[in-house]
């Protein structure tokens, strides 16, 4: 184990692999560990808490890990890279935990119990019926007198943490002041369970003592189990961290952001086409605010001015509206050729179509895309020819506009507007007729610039192919 550099700011992000992939809102806390790490040429830490065997779901971890390295928030330390305090998953720590649990036995800060699921269950039970808050009745602390032979027998049991009843426990939150909740709104809550894995209370707080963690950046909904973490340091003499509970992000009815309201993996916003600074600069202004109330920034100038104290404690609101409207100012903020290389490396298609044309696509696309999905949307006729079938009308425009395109002077955008216009007056319809008629699609980019770039000869084939 390396020696701890106790200057040194530490911080960690700790995913459990049991979902699609990173959470949007663990993003968020992810986006301000690492901004506080790179202000205070500090660490970013990634640990995974893998102990939930029974919602552990395969590739989870990869698709994390992959998530935040496409968002670029890289790590100093992590399962995939190593570090000084590996291994950095806690299905790999268990001895650790193991050896903790029994310590705390011994300070008698812990204790064994063997009470089976039935009996929890059948105590719940009551304790709702008499309108108590669900807690354990320290049954096998006061009652059980021969822990060691059942132990030695092999009997199923797990260790939960001793709370002495009728004492304040006190902590400060950086954002939120000082936090005070009873001890007997704790329950005696299980550390080590029967398998052998910890529970999240034991696992994170030796991992974060033994990682020598120095700031816990972390979701509100740990409030009410930070008196339990604070327990657990002083049973083990151990010094306490920095707390800081960020608010979770919540839809725009103010209810808690869910994949039932709103999509909330972290990859589904790149799929759809949102750049990643665009949602990291977005995120940075969820809970806080530029001092020059600046709505769009790079990330190093969010890292330059962040501060945990700025951050406002009221839940966020993410909206998917102002995130697009942001994404769009950052499509429209790059240059044409890496706006290009982003459509390439997003659309796979694209790496082996013609370059010329893409070039010439670049400025039609710019101030019409909001993400870069809408390049398909856009450009449709580009890649495949109509399949709508025309009616009897539409089919007699199009041999008219044939029979006029066959003979234009010069295939360019101006003349080609002056033929459209006119075909329009002819045959009394608007341009959004003329354009399902020729490429097949209700929009897209301005038709006589699509028309100049596909070209003559491809835009007469395709009409008689239609008529």
């Amino acid at each position: 184990m390396a020696e701890p550099t106790v200057k040194e700011v530490r911080v960690r992000i700790a995913p459990s692999p049991t979902g699609q992939d990173i959470h949007i809102g663990n993003l968020y806390t992810a986006l301000l560990n690492f901004a506080f790490a790179k202000k205070h040429h500090g660490k970013f830490v990634i640990r995974i808490e893998d102990t939930d065997r029974t919602r552990f779901q395969e590739g989870s971890e990869q698709r994390i890990l992959s998530s935040l390295k496409a968002f670029g928030l890289t790590h100093d330390e992590g399962p995939d890279i190593g570090g000084p305090y590996k291994p950095y998953k806690q299905s790999e720590r268990l001895d650790l935990y193991k050896k903790y649990a029994e310590e705390l036995v011994e300070n008698e800060a812990a204790y064994y119990c063997f009470c089976t699921r039935e009996r929890l269950d059948e105590i719940r039970k009551k304790q709702i019926e008499e309108k108590k808050t669900p807690k354990y009745d320290k049954h096998c602390l006061i009652h059980e007198k021969n822990v060691k032979e059942r132990i030695g027998k092999g009997e199923s049991h797990v260790i939960r943490l001793n709370i002495v009843p009728n004492k304040q426990i006190i902590f400060e939150d950086v954002i939120r002041g000082d936090i005070s909740i009873s001890s007997n709104e704790v329950d005696d809550q299980v550390l080590l369970k029967s398998d052998g894995y910890p529970t999240y209370h034991l696992g994170v707080v030796v991992d974060d003592h033994e990682m020598n963690i120095t700031h816990i950046i972390r979701a509100e909904e740990w409030i009410s189990s930070t008196p339990k973490h604070i327990l657990l340091y002083k049973s083990f003499r151990w010094s306490l961290p920095v707390f800081a509970h960020v608010p979770i992000l919540r839809n725009p009815d103010k209810s808690k952001l869910s994949k039932r309201k709103n999509p909330v993996w972290a990859s589904w916003y790149l799929e759809q086409g949102y750049l990643p600074e665009a949602v990291l600069n977005y995120l940075a202004l969820m809970g806080w605010s530029h001092p020059e109330q600046k709505e769009i920034f790079p990330l190093s100038e969010f890292i330059q001015l962040f501060d945990l104290k700025d951050i406002h404690p009221v839940g966020p609101v993410f909206d998917l509206k102002k995130l697009t409207w942001l994404n769009q100012q950052y499509i429209q903020n790059l240059s044409d050729s890496e706006l290009l290389l982003r459509l390439q490396n997003h659309f796979e298609i694209l790496k082996g179509y013609d370059p010329a044309t893409l070039k010439s696509l670049i400025p039609l696309l710019k101030t019409r895309m909001s993400t870069l999905n809408d390049f398909r949307t856009l450009t449709n006729y580009f890649f495949e020819e109509p399949t709508n079938t025309l009616d009897e009308k539409e089919k007699i425009i199009a041999n008219d506009l044939l029979d006029n395109l066959k003979n234009i002077p010069n295939w360019n955008q101006e003349e080609l507007l002056t033929l459209l216009k006119s075909t329009m007056e002819k045959n009394a319809i608007r341009m959004n007729i003329l354009y399902k008629i020729i490429t097949g699609e209700e929009r897209g980019l301005p038709l006589p610039e699509s028309l100049e770039i596909l070209g003559k000869e491809t835009i007469i084939q395709r009409l008689q192919n239609r008529v």
